[in-house]
């Protein structure tokens, strides 16, 4: 049996898990629920829960990691074999979402290096571009495998010499990037008063359905029930301090998502003309549709800036998949006892072969429509990852540390690298708070998918 990976310091698993936190939902999700939930209201909210919630959760899973040495499978089935079930449902979400994530990762790709070949004005025509290449039957493929070959790569290469590597370059060149956008988008005619309309709390804009927004971002942006913190967990030192490790991971993000927010609303309000219409495009359309038109505008700048946007959005979306995908070699490599050569090898396999049939939602299988008309193969496996089972495994996980394990087994686990002052509030979060609130994300996800909620 191959000894297992570990990171080299506390610092390499801080960014690896910041990394992780850190996709595709900071970059079109945040913005977009900014914009329409009240600016500053939003922000604050998001702050808030990220530092009780979102911390409590992180904090748990990472212990539940470090104390057992397992994935997610082998983390619970130690305390018995009839708790592995939790593990398996938590180690479902990661092989539900990394193929279409890479779908999505294609996209990026692709978007970035038109910017270089076809130009900005071939990617701002209204979604004409966008819908005939995610609908064609050859190169949609092609990008979502050039993206692929990227993660596998770093993940073959190790959690030393490939994960933390490309995490050290990655990140900071995010930080960096986002920052000089932000800059530069702050320059435009108008922009200031759509920077005051992100920043400026507007508390008759709060909610239930603004907490609510605000918690389903924070959960699955910090990575929190698909077995990825518990995974990152089993590689951290004894030594490290997991409390001081768990509050810089929840700052990361919530800066990172802020820079996105500054980045992306003050342009599309200069395009757009309104908060209002800002909050009226969400996810891919926001984009791949609205910013390539807000970028064409800038004249001389506007393939720099459109490169240099979606160059930092791939090293977003490469975190979050190759978190993703080093997660399910953990699981494949602990369940079957194998070398990780060999784990890795099946992963690729199956992420490539599920990737192409969720992409042929969008071409030769566009008629099955699961969730209604319009809506496609990789809507489906979103709203089942995202909006159903990953509630369901934290609530699973909160029932099991604060009733049936008792939380002093994850106390203690904290306790050997740590002082530990808030275990109280902590025990408190995690046995009555955390599974009321999960309760609530979860019927209100599965509530506005069929309509009788407006998120």
């Amino acid at each position: 049996m191959e000894k297992r990976a570990s990171w080299s310091g506390k610092w390499a698993f801080i960014l690896a898990a910041a990394a992780s936190a850190v996709g595709l939902g900071n970059m079109w999700r945040f913005p977009y629920l900014a914009a329409k939930y009240g600016g500053g209201t939003f922000l604050i909210t998001y702050l808030v829960l990220v530092f009780t919630f979102g911390v409590s959760l992180l904090l748990l899973e990472t212990a539940l990691g470090r104390k057992t040495g397992q994935s997610a499978i082998g983390a619970f089935s130690s305390f018995g074999k009839k708790y592995t079930f939790i593990g398996v449902l938590a180690s479902a979400v990661p092989f539900i979402i990394t193929p279409y994530y890479c779908i999505i990762g294609g996209w990026v790709t692709k978007y970035m290096v038109s910017y270089l070949g076809a130009g900005p004005e071939a990617l701002a025509d209204g979604g004409e571009f966008f819908t005939g290449f995610i609908t064609s039957n050859v190169e949609s493929y092609i990008w979502m495998l050039v993206f692929m070959v990227l993660v596998f790569v770093v993940v073959g290469l190790g959690v030393k010499g490939g994960i933390e590597k490309a995490n050290l370059v990655m990140m900071p060149a995010l930080i960096v990037m986002a920052i000089a956008i932000a800059i530069y988008t702050l320059t435009m005619p108008g922009a200031i008063d759509g920077a005051l309309y992100y920043l400026t709390p507007d508390f008759s804009k709060f909610s239930p359905e603004l907490v609510i927004s605000a918690l389903g971002q924070m959960f699955y942006s910090l990575s929190l029930a698909m077995g990825i913190m518990i995974t990152y967990g089993s590689y951290m030192r004894k030594q490290d301090s997991l409390t001081s490790s768990v509050v810089r991971i929840g700052g990361f993000d919530i800066g990172v998502s802020f820079l996105a927010g500054l980045m992306i609303v003050p342009a599309a309000f200069v395009a757009m003309g309104s908060g209002e219409a800002v909050a009226g495009s969400a996810g891919p359309s926001l984009m791949f549709i609205t910013l390539p038109s807000v970028f064409v505008d800038m004249e001389g700048m506007a393939a720099v800036i459109g490169f240099v946007f979606f160059l930092l959005v791939l090293f977003a979306a490469l975190t979050s998949a190759i978190s993703l995908t080093e997660t399910l070699v953990s699981i494949v490599q602990d369940g079957l006892k194998c070398t990780r050569a060999k784990a890795l090898g099946i992963v690729i396999a199956f992420v490539v072969v599920v990737g192409a049939f969720i992409n042929a939602g969008y071409n030769g299988l566009a008629f099955i429509e699961p969730l209604g008309a319009g809506t496609s193969m990789l809507d489906f496996a979103d709203f089942i990852s995202n909006s159903v089972m990953m509630p369901i495994v934290a609530l699973l996980t909160c029932i099991f540390v604060g009733w049936i394990v008792k939380p002093k087994a994850i106390i203690d686990e904290v306790r050997v690298s740590s002082k530990f002052s808030a275990a109280g509030a902590w025990t408190v979060m995690i046995k009555y708070v955390a599974p009321v609130l999960v309760i609530v994300i979860l019927v209100a996800y599965v509530a506005a998918q069929f309509g009788f909620f407006s998120m």
